[in-house]
């Protein structure tokens, strides 16, 4: 079926479908994001919906895609940095360090131009992205070099991530436990929170909100407005990527508390990025990606190896500071995982003080990820 809006019913009752099942013991650890891809892979190539180009999946990836990553953008208000305390700072940002030394690393090791093919910097470039900040920024630059039409890699690098994020959300829960009982180290960190509540009262984290006809028309037309002035000036001076324009424009924009404060914006976001995932599904050929299973296992490699060095660097340093534990552990994981794990990692080794720095930090991350991504791929290239 090629009817548009067949297409379109077809992608939003999976993304219904996928945040049922996510809330079932079963699926809870793969995910939304993950279970859509697959859910829509499998109808692809069942030929339910189309495996090729299509004016709607064009669409979705020229307009909802961008949408989506602007509205996410709107949250990250640096000023709140403050809040999150000089040394999960300074541990995060060496972490993140250690990231772009860990990729750098892993594609020498695993000789990404041959393992990997002609796409190698721009998986680099979306490893250094999403563990320096998060999935937003894996999805904008995987935007920005095409890689999401490359479905099986981009499928294989999804899975491998996925993976890779829960073992070191273990990994996380058990080394500060353990460096704790051997080395006793706990200093004051941060200015104690409420449990539950984030800035100014709001809680620090949540996918529901209630949203008014203005504050949606308001998103609306700051998206549409940032699109086109991006396209415009990214036609004008051609050096300067579309998406790096996009994010620069989304950052200023957050810095006005007014707009950062629009209900509204994580909903539709949220919602936008599923609907891209599902069509980068539908770009993937089941069959070869079974038979290329050594690219799977290439890709798990590197993560591990760029994830490992990071460890030893960021816990090697930290513990030459004589750092707290579990700060370690909580800007490790704000690193890995993102602004979500890190939240979730606070509140498992129970430092209530600790669960705003976490988010604030990650959200760091969501700023400056794209920026490092694309340059470490160029960098590459």
């Amino acid at each position: 079926m090629t009817d548009a809006l067949f297409i379109l019913f077809i992608l939003s009752l999976n993304v219904v479908i996928c945040e049922w099942l996510s809330q079932k013991p079963v699926f809870r650890d793969i995910g939304t994001a993950l279970l859509v891809i697959i859910l829509t892979a499998v109808e692809a190539n069942l030929r339910l919906i189309p495996t090729t180009d299509t004016p709607v999946y064009d669409g979705i990836f020229g307009y909802v895609a961008p949408f989506s990553l602007f509205l996410l953008l709107l949250s990250v208000n640096l000023k709140d940095l403050r809040q999150a305390g000089l040394p999960m700072v300074t541990m995060y940002l060496i972490g993140s360090v250690a990231v772009i030394i860990g990729v750098v690393t892993s594609v020498w090791v695993f000789s990404a131009p041959e393992t990997v093919g002609r796409l190698y910097y721009a998986l680099a470039g979306m490893f250094t992205g999403t563990y320096i900040g998060g999935s937003i920024n894996f999805h904008a630059v995987a935007l920005h070099y095409n890689v999401s039409k490359a479905g099986n890699l981009f499928v294989a690098a999804t899975a491998a991530d996925n993976i890779l994020t829960a073992l070191w959300m273990v990994a996380t829960l058990a080394i500060p436990r353990y460096m704790q009982a051997r080395y006793p180290r706990r200093l004051p960190t941060a200015s104690r929170v409420v449990p539950g509540e984030g800035i100014g009262g709001h809680p620090v984290f949540s996918d529901a909100e209630t949203v008014s006809p203005m504050s949606l028309a308001l998103l609306l037309a700051l998206g549409f407005a940032a699109i086109f002035v991006s396209k415009q000036l990214a036609a004008l001076f051609p050096a300067l990527p579309f998406v790096l324009i996009l994010t620069t424009i989304a950052l200023v924009l957050a810095q006005f508390r007014t707009i950062n404060h629009l209900k509204g914006g994580r909903l539709l976001g949220l919602f936008g990025v599923y609907i891209f995932l599902a069509v980068i599904g539908a770009y993937c050929d089941i069959a070869a990606l079974l038979r290329d299973g050594k690219l799977a296992l290439v890709l798990f490699g590197m993560i591990l190896l760029l994830v490992a060095i990071h460890a030893v660097i960021l816990f090697g340093i930290g513990a030459l500071l004589k750092q707290d534990w579990d700060v370690l552990g909580i800007a490790s994981q704000a690193n890995i995982g993102g602004a979500t794990s890190a939240l979730a990692l606070a509140r498992s080794l129970n430092r209530t003080d600790l669960q705003l720095p976490a988010v604030l930090v990650g959200t760091l991350g969501n700023a400056i990820g794209t920026y490092l991504g694309i340059l470490v791929a160029e960098l590459l290239r």
